[in-house]
């Protein structure tokens, strides 16, 4: 049945920003949503390049934009726990704010749920002919291979686990969000590992998108150890939640 969902929370964790923030919220404002409302949720999480005050400026102009600070960096995911717990929306949506996700794919991401097929559905960066930026050899492969362990142990047949774009039914966060421990990027792993032990009461798609990644000199946060982390937070989350 398609779903009866009237509005869209897109939740927005910021660290270090400032050259990107302002064309982010720009461009999800902008992004078709099949007229779902949209609750922007943005959270930084400590920022030291100025983002703090550019994002105090963009709250002062427009009030509907929900924007959380933290004092100190805590990482991706506590910063995306503080915006789902102010989330009110019947389908939450994580986007980043560095702009290698394109929201002009919000619709993309969205049709497998609006039309009733799907509680979750993941934004695949592999599975998909859309446009690409071609960057580095050994992080797809890591990125790879953390999928490849983390369906071992799920039972999933994700192509892109660490994607960003993830999408779900508010449902699904009102399960999960309680037992949520990762503050960095172990999020993604966790959460993963947290879906698919929801089955076969909820559904997961997978669906292709573009990706405009971005250099370490551009901003690029994610390193090797936090590879090391996700292997870690696979096995945790799976053998001993």
């Amino acid at each position: 049945m398609p779903t009866a969902a009237k509005t869209l929370s897109i939740v927005i964790p910021v660290y270090n920003e400032r050259q990107t923030i302002q064309a982010v919220i720009g461009r999800v404002k902008a992004a078709r949503s099949f007229k779902l409302k949209k609750e922007i949720i943005l959270v930084d999480d400590g920022s030291k390049d100025g983002t703090v005050a550019q994002l105090k400026k963009i709250g002062r102009a427009d009030p509907s934009l929900k924007i959380f600070f933290h004092k100190v960096n805590q990482g991706k995911g506590a910063a995306l726990k503080t915006g789902f717990k102010h989330a009110t929306g019947d389908i939450i949506l994580i986007q980043d704010a560095d702009l290698e996700y394109n929201p002009d794919e919000y619709e993309l991401l969205l049709e497998p749920i609006i039309h009733g097929q799907a509680d979750v559905v993941y934004g695949s960066r592999l599975m998909t002919n859309r446009p690409h930026r071609v960057l580095y050899y050994w992080h797809s492969v890591g990125n790879s291979f953390i999928t490849w362990v983390s369906n071992a142990f799920t039972n999933l047949n994700l192509t892109d686990m660490e994607t960003c774009y993830k999408v779900f039914k508010k449902e699904i966060l009102v399960e999960i969000l309680p037992h949520l421990r990762s503050k960095r990027f172990g999020f993604e792993p966790e959460f993963t590992a947290r879906v698919a032990h929801l089955r076969p009461a909820r559904q997961i798609y997978e669906v292709g998108i573009s990706y405009a990644g971005r250099t370490y000199e551009e901003g690029k946060k994610i390193g090797w150890k936090d590879g090391v982390e996700a292997i870690w937070t696979i096995i945790k989350f799976n053998l001993f939640r």
